[in-house]
């Protein structure tokens, strides 16, 4: 895909959020089974099923997928495909290109050893490594705007409300 196919494609969907707010508001959606006799959820996705279980630092064997890994592995999915659209709207070429995510768990928290242990990530650092004959003035810019356009990192900067409940 090159600048003018991107814009093309984004083109109507711009005009129509613009004309018409309302029409750029979705909800996304995802579900999961959870498990009868193991601490197990099986996610169904658009893409084929994932089986999320404990991180072996928890307990887990490691044979099912982490949902902790899984968030990073969102936000590399997410800062990729965005890296990729705001580089080719720039013009710039970009070869041989990969993100790397890293996020700093203390596993006291979620098993409840220590009270003072957060739950949760306490650190996260993203990286992006690539080929290039970008100016370091592009590659600012380019690393500017994926930060402001990527929905995951934007979320994980600003949390959203949450609200949680029993059906």
């Amino acid at each position: 895909m090159n600048a003018d196919q991107l814009r093309a494609a984004q083109a109507p969907l711009k005009t129509l959020y613009k004309e018409q707010p309302a029409a750029a508001l979705r909800t996304l959606h995802a579900q999961g089974r959870i498990g009868d006799d193991e601490p197990t959820v099986r996610i169904e996705t658009g893409h084929g099923k994932v089986l999320a279980g404990l991180h072996p630092a928890t307990g887990g064997s490691g044979d099912d997928a982490c949902s902790g890994d899984m968030l990073l592995e969102s936000l590399a999915a997410c800062a990729g495909v965005t890296f990729k659209a705001v580089a080719i709207a720039m013009g710039i070429a970009i070869r041989n290109a990969r993100v790397i995510v890293e996020g700093d768990l203390d596993f006291r928290g979620t098993l409840g050893v220590a009270k003072d242990a957060p739950v949760g990530f306490s650190a996260i650092r993203m990286r992006f490594e690539f080929d290039s004959d970008a100016s370091a003035e592009q590659r600012a810019s380019l690393l500017k705007l994926v930060e402001r356009y990527c929905v995951i990192a934007q979320t994980l900067r600003n949390p959203p409300s949450l609200q949680v409940s029993l059906g």
